[in-house]
């Protein structure tokens, strides 16, 4: 079989943070998502919606040249980008839809690319504890009468983890690339993917860092390059309570998988989760990901 995708779930530590924290307050309290268990206990996430966001705006970052937003095809629709995933990276990457009718209008068929890159949410694996952040706003204090405003915003300390999945044989390929004979050249292809894994290796989310700041990026990370798309590891990256990373746990996933993987590594920060038998450096990782990925081009 061939290969044709590369899965990573991954760890994120935060000591203190309003990760996706609501711009209004409601009751003067600032809340963070969250999502409840059958067990009643509720866990503090970042959405997908927001890590790919902080991904495009990395990409941005580190001198990629993102789509412009442009005004929506249609009256009350969403606003859109220039939909050409040749020459902008966020198009071929995070795909995009156009509510206008495209060319078989009377099919009532939209302009679509569907995203090679999914996203699951970054998800706490500890529960939210009720823990509140008091603040108060004296700025009101200045006009005549104004009394200080007094608010409080949830916050969490926790370890967060998620999951990428790159459709390898569609970036660079398929919807909006008719006019490039169907595909970029390799060496674009593969240059597109490196770019996202460096942002994802160096990714933070710049909504609500003025007073939270926190840090989103990957610090162990459990990823397979394989020849079925499957994000093999979502369910089984998990944490003792010791703070250390089951690495059984996911060397199992690896030998059950072992007909799709054709090749794994797991990686980690060592500052942050320790470093176990099997487990290399964070920088070794990403460094083998990224060789898959040149592999797979120069061959594909």
């Amino acid at each position: 079989m061939k290969i044709n995708s590369l899965t990573i779930t991954y760890l994120s530590k935060v000591s203190f943070a309003s990760l996706n924290g609501g711009d209004k307050e409601v009751d003067n309290i600032v809340t963070i998502k969250k999502v409840t268990l059958d067990n009643g206990d509720q866990l503090p996430y970042l959405s997908s919606q927001a890590v790919r966001r902080a991904l495009r705006d990395k990409l941005e970052e580190l001198g990629w040249t993102i789509s412009p937003v442009a005004k929506a095809s249609e009256d009350k629709g969403a606003a859109k980008t220039q939909l050409d995933p040749v020459q902008y990276i966020d198009d071929d990457l995070f795909g995009f839809m156009d509510a206008a009718k495209g060319k078989d209008a009377e099919k009532g068929k939209a302009t679509v690319r569907t995203s090679p890159v999914r996203v699951e949410s970054l998800l706490a694996l500890t529960k939210f504890q009720e823990d509140l952040d008091f603040g108060t706003n004296y700025m009101a204090k200045k006009l005549d009468g104004g009394q200080p405003n007094i608010f409080e915003t949830e916050i969490h300390s926790g370890i967060y983890r998620g999951t990428i999945l790159i459709e390898l044989d569609r970036v660079g390929a398929g919807e909006g690339f008719e006019k490039a004979d169907g595909k970029l050249p390799w060496a674009e292809r593969a240059k597109r993917v490196e770019g996202f894994l460096d942002a994802f290796q160096t990714m933070w989310s710049s909504g609500r860092q003025s007073r939270f700041l926190a840090d989103i990026s990957p610090k162990f990370m459990a990823a397979a390059c394989m020849s079925s798309k499957n994000p093999v590891f979502l369910e089984a990256l998990k944490v003792g309570r010791n703070g250390q990373v089951d690495v059984e746990a996911l060397q199992s996933v690896i030998s059950d998988y072992e007909p799709f993987i054709n090749e794994s590594v797991l990686a980690t920060q060592e500052g942050v989760f320790g470093k176990a038998d099997g487990v290399v450096s964070l920088k070794d990782g990403f460094a083998t990901i990224k060789q898959w990925v040149r592999d797979y081009y120069t061959t594909n």
